[in-house]
């Protein structure tokens, strides 16, 4: 199981912008085929579930790449030379949010982490929950339009 973990990981901020050039390009073909004049309504479930994916997608995305830049295979102290930090050795880590630092003798840090990648996971996770939620909602609301409508 945490070789599957570590393959995601490595693999994950190379495949989500395929991911998520994907789902921009399915809902732009769907808003493209909406009559024109339509009016604004609200998203049905399967462009819910399109944003959900790509919101998730840049969610993982980019928390894998934080994280992946505060990792090295061979050393961890060989991290901070190879990042050019001015600290000798990784002290701190956190998982969410994603934190490396390369700490000095005298205590000052050094972030590994680009500071892009927090803001882009939980805005990518407040747009996936939003997402679900809206498609839920809007899948209650076509079930009970359909059971309620004459046949």
């Amino acid at each position: 199981m945490t070789a599957f973990l570590f393959m995601v990981l490595t693999f994950a901020p190379f495949v989500t912008p395929l991911v998520v050039l994907g789902a921009a390009a399915a809902l732009a073909v769907r808003a493209r085929r909406r009559k024109p004049g339509s009016g604004w309504h609200l998203p049905d479930v399967r462009s819910c579930a399109l944003v959900t994916v790509m919101a998730g997608a840049a969610a993982l995305g980019a928390y894998a790449y934080g994280v992946m830049s505060g990792f090295y295979i061979l050393d961890p102290d060989q991290m901070c030379a190879a990042a050019g930090a001015a600290g000798d050795r990784v002290v701190t880590r956190m998982t969410l949010p994603v934190s490396a630092q390369c700490v000095t003798p005298e205590g000052e840090g050094t972030e590994l982490v680009p500071s892009w990648v927090n803001p882009v996971v939980f805005a990518g996770l407040a747009a996936c929950v939003l997402a679900v939620g809206a498609g839920l909602s809007s899948g209650i609301r076509q079930h009970a339009d359909r059971r309620h409508r004459p046949t």
